[in-house]
């Protein structure tokens, strides 16, 4: 993604996120949790990607998304403490 400037629209944003190659081809993109509540909020991001039929987790500040339609499985989940 490149460098958006502080007073970048939400809608900016999105065009900006969901415009690449990956995204197209329905490979694996991530975003900085801070820089979607920063632009668009939560709520209205995981809104879109829902809307286009995606999937998304997230994980130490960062949210990961599947722009695909195929199930996503955890293949180990954290072992117990």
């Amino acid at each position: 993604m490149d460098r958006l400037p502080p007073n970048t629209s939400p809608e900016a944003f999105l065009q900006d996120v969901f415009k690449s190659r990956l995204v197209r081809d329905g490979k694996v993109i991530r975003r900085a949790s801070r820089d979607v509540e920063r632009y668009i909020g939560r709520e209205a991001f995981i809104a879109e990607v829902y809307r286009r039929g995606f999937c998304a987790i997230e994980n130490a500040g960062q949210i990961i998304i599947f722009c695909n339609q195929e199930p996503v499985r955890i293949l180990r989940p954290r072992a117990p403490l």
